[in-house]
């Protein structure tokens, strides 16, 4: 399941699963697996609104998961609406650069870590 963690991982579970800002901005889906355990990983989601590109979330995230021992991977992205207010999170489009993000496995990660809101919801459409 992306976003689980295989309890055995301590470095794995160091790193939370969601760090985003509110309202719209560019996001990544990341990767992450200890070099150890190539088959214990999981995904995370990062998106911040201070980003122009999405490659400017995945440099600023990138040193403190290797700074942990951790090799990571993004493996695409697209935009997010975050309306907290709302209790909703809208994900769609792609990254130019890294590609389509597999939106279905960012709004999994999303939902656990946000249960308490009425609409995740993702789409592939626009950009």
């Amino acid at each position: 399941m992306p976003g689980t963690v295989a309890p055995s991982n301590p470095l794995l579970e160091a790193v939370k699963d969601v760090d985003m800002d509110s309202g719209r901005f560019k996001y990544v889906l990341i990767k992450i697996w200890d070099p150890h355990h190539k088959n214990q990983h999981k995904y995370i989601v990062r998106g911040y609104s201070r980003a122009a590109f999405h490659a400017d979330v995945f440099e600023e995230v990138e040193p403190g998961l290797e700074g942990l021992g951790l090799e990571c991977h993004c493996t695409g992205g697209g935009r997010v609406l975050h309306e907290p207010d709302k209790k909703s999170i809208h994900v769609y489009g792609y990254s130019q650069g890294f590609g389509l993000a597999d939106h279905s496995i960012t709004t999994e990660v999303l939902r656990k870590h946000f249960p308490h809101y009425t609409s995740i919801t993702w789409s592939n459409e626009g950009y």
